[in-house]
């Protein structure tokens, strides 16, 4: 059964309606003309009418009855705990190659949370499967057009896909496909290709089934990213994933840019996209900027790289003096992944007289990976990597590594612990303007 919360509010905007009105951190919204909004979406739709009844909860337990009439769709003002205000829609498959089950145990509870809710995939873009939808839920999509929807294929052979996810419900991908298509509604895909599995003619097949539903004036598949797997020390020995070489990673590249060039010539549009990661382990060097259009899977890593180095060249254009007063040196601590793709932006760094910024490209230890992301290192990477080394005045850290909103690691080491255990500061950076601001404030 679902237990729908009052949803709690975390924040209330300056000069907004509910600001005016008195809302405060703590309070809770219980229903908005009389329904308890389930999620984001509910109270976004429900809130969007010109006259409002909600029935509200003080962080004492008061039960309040509050009217307000506002322009239609004018916004309230307020952001949540969480967007979902029921409970979280969990995987319902077994995927050999599904990053939570690779990970070990004994960690916060939140990290092997299972997401496949097709509700934070309308509203962030997380991918799921599609495998756990009751009827009353696929009905909802239709009628409140929930689309785009970001959808894990990987194959669309019924075989093969069933293999991969492990759930025979697995097999009805295409069905679901020409669902989206008959309601004009929009999925964006993303394939992660397992060797000896989905690879090679099976991949072909599954961009080629997928390109068939990129037609008309509404394409029901936008895009697709081909991503190859991430596999950890900690994942089942026994289990049925190989790496993605060097070799194999050349390989796709091969096969995928040729399907990208008949892609273009049919739809003018390049379609299927590589993830940067396959450039970085096949040490190729990554696409130009213009062939990455308008990045429909940057959330992806598909362009993410190039993208990133662009932005920071503009804004160090406008925020990076010629010299800094006196002398500051950094340690710059980046996944190895990048470590060739960042040079420019290290020597623009560098490029500014009185800083010194050296880079550390890590592997990940922690997760037994020989090429690692960025976003994946961890604390007992940098301990086991930095400890006892001259780090300057301290170390940028990209936020990617932490929690959302903590200084937390991915294995649980507070950023304040480490920095005590390196005798150093730690400067948490997200973003270009941050990291910039950082080494010259």
């Amino acid at each position: 059964m679902t237990t729908i919360r009052p949803a709690r509010i975390t924040k209330v905007l300056p000069d907004s309606i509910a600001a005016e009105i008195g809302f405060e951190v703590g309070d809770a919204i219980v229903s908005i003309n009389g329904t308890p909004p389930r999620d984001l979406i509910d109270y976004r739709f429900l809130c969007a009418d010109e006259i409002l009844e909600l029935e509200v909860l003080d962080a004492t337990g008061k039960t309040h009855h509050i009217e307000i009439e506002k322009d239609y769709d004018e916004d309230l003002g307020l952001e949540f705990e969480t967007a979902l205000f029921d409970n979280l829609i969990q995987c319902n498959n077994r995927c050999p190659f599904c990053f939570i089950d690779q990970q070990p145990p004994g960690k916060r509870s939140s990290l092997y949370l299972k997401d496949d809710d097709y509700r934070l995939s309308f509203l962030y873009g997380s991918y799921l499967t599609l495998t756990n939808l009751t009827e009353r839920e696929w009905r909802r999509i239709e009628a409140m057009r929930l689309s785009p929807l970001y959808v894990s294929v990987h194959a669309t052979e019924p075989e093969v896909r069933i293999r991969l996810l492990k759930n025979p419900r697995a097999g009805q991908i295409l069905e679901q496909l020409k669902w989206f298509q008959q309601r004009r509604l929009q999925i964006h895909a993303q394939v992660v290709v397992c060797p000896g599995i989905n690879d090679g003619q099976h991949l072909e097949k599954s961009l080629r089934d997928l390109a068939s539903f990129h037609i008309g004036e509404v394409p029901t598949v936008a895009s697709v990213a081909v991503v190859p797997v991430g596999l950890t020390k900690f994942r089942p020995q026994a289990d049925e994933l190989t790496p993605v070489t060097r070799e194999k990673a050349q390989e796709v590249i091969k096969q995928v840019r040729s399907l990208q060039q008949q892609f273009r010539q049919k739809f003018d549009y390049t379609f299927a996209w590589l993830a940067d990661e396959w450039f970085l382990i096949a040490q190729e060097e990554l696409p130009c900027e213009s062939e990455y259009e308008d990045y429909p899977q940057i959330d992806n890593g598909v362009g993410s790289i190039r993208l990133f180095i662009k932005q920071f060249m503009q804004v160090a254009d406008e925020l990076l003096p010629p010299k800094i007063p006196g002398q500051k040196r950094f340690t710059w601590v980046v996944g190895n992944a990048v470590e060739q793709a960042f040079q420019p932006i290290l020597e623009r760094l560098n490029s500014v007289e009185g800083l010194q910024v050296n880079m550390q490209a890590l592997k990940s230890d922690y997760w037994g990976q020989n090429i690692s992301v960025t976003g994946l290192l961890t604390g007992h990477d940098l301990l086991l990597n930095l400890q006892g080394q001259d780090l300057g005045d301290g170390i940028l850290l990209p936020a990617v590594m932490l929690k959302h909103g903590e200084l937390v690691f991915l294995d649980d080491i507070n950023v304040n612990d480490l920095a005590r255990q390196l005798e150093t500061k730690i400067f948490p950076v997200a973003g270009i303007e941050e990291l910039i601001e950082t080494c010259i404030k």
